[in-house]
């Protein structure tokens, strides 16, 4: 299994998902909004197209990106950095 730095994009963004899931009103905005189910987000979840919505839509609600920033112990900016890089195929 290959090790993933702290600021590896792909390994931010599934804990920035983990986090999202982990509250109840942040990830029933996140499934209404998307309209993905939940056996397709399970099936989905390592996907950086899904990865970078997510992050996009902690992005378009900054309290959301402040939230799970917080939860993570990281800056903002790192979770922006990895959806630029996911998006860009920077992984």
């Amino acid at each position: 299994m290959p090790r993933h730095s702290p600021n590896d994009p792909l390994a931010l963004a599934l804990a920035a998902l983990a986090a999202t899931l982990g509250d109840e009103r942040r990830a029933q905005r996140f499934i209404d909004l998307t309209g993905i189910g939940t056996d397709e987000l399970r099936i989905r979840a390592a996907e950086p197209a899904l990865l970078s919505a997510l992050l996009r839509f902690l992005e378009a609600h900054e309290p959301d990106l402040v939230a799970v920033s917080e939860v993570l112990g990281l800056d903002p900016n790192l979770l922006v950095e990895a959806r630029r890089e996911l998006e860009e195929g920077k992984l």
